[in-house]
């Protein structure tokens, strides 16, 4: 069993609880469930609590043809979405490390390099383009540079360790960071590192050409 020390925030599985989570944090928090038995019962509690309350609000009048609009809406997307497969297969792993099931629908670009030990994947999301996810693949003792973010994001760590000067990172570990954090991950020797993430918003390199490489992969 992974040991897990890192979870996200429980406002965040509140958020993914009721739905209201943009996509590609959605994925990554959901690839953080299936490897979290503490935050996948977190979730159910949340599941519960939001039933209760949706029972003992008043209820509200709806338009006469809400029923048949929610229908035809399942109807148009949800064929679709199962129909998605992969495109592609994902980019390898090494032993120990594995596909998220979040991800099952989606297709990954090959590994390309970005820097002296460092490669990253672009994760496509068939029912949202737009989002930003992401593989990093950085070998033992590199680095990202210093950086901030101009919004919100979520890291899920698949194999490796990283250190970032607030923590230690490891297998199983949720990461989420916004413009209040300030720091510079470093893989730890022994082995590289293999996170997923997503970001809204780009990373704030302090380095002008950090911000160069980083506009290059939409980072």
């Amino acid at each position: 069993m992974m040991d897990i020390r890192h979870h996200p925030e429980d406002e965040l599985l509140l958020a993914y609880s009721a739905g209201r989570l943009e996509t590609g944090m959605h994925l990554v928090l959901g690839s953080h469930l299936e490897l979290c038995p503490v935050c996948r019962e977190r979730v159910r509690a949340l599941d519960v609590l939001g039933g209760v309350l949706l029972e003992d609000m008043a209820p509200a009048a709806m338009a006469d043809d809400a029923l048949a609009r929610t229908l035809a809406r399942i109807e148009s997307t949800a064929p679709a979405h199962a129909r998605v497969r992969r495109v592609s297969a994902p980019p390898p792993l090494p032993p120990g490390a594995s596909w998220p099931r979040a991800l099952a629908h989606c297709s990954a670009t090959p590994w390309r390099w970005i820097g002296p030990g460092m490669r990253w994947s672009r994760v496509k999301v068939p029912e949202a383009p737009e989002a930003n996810v992401f593989l990093l693949r950085i070998a033992a003792g590199k680095y990202l540079p210093v950086h901030t973010h101009t919004d919100q994001e979520a890291t899920q760590i698949l194999y490796g360790r990283f250190h970032d000067g607030r923590a230690l990172f490891g297998p199983g570990d949720f990461d989420a960071a916004d413009p209040s954090i300030h720091h510079q991950p470093v893989v730890q020797d022994g082995s590289e590192c293999i996170c997923l993430a997503s970001l809204s918003g780009r990373l704030r390199f302090d380095s002008p050409i950090a911000r160069l490489f980083g506009s290059l992969v939409g980072m």
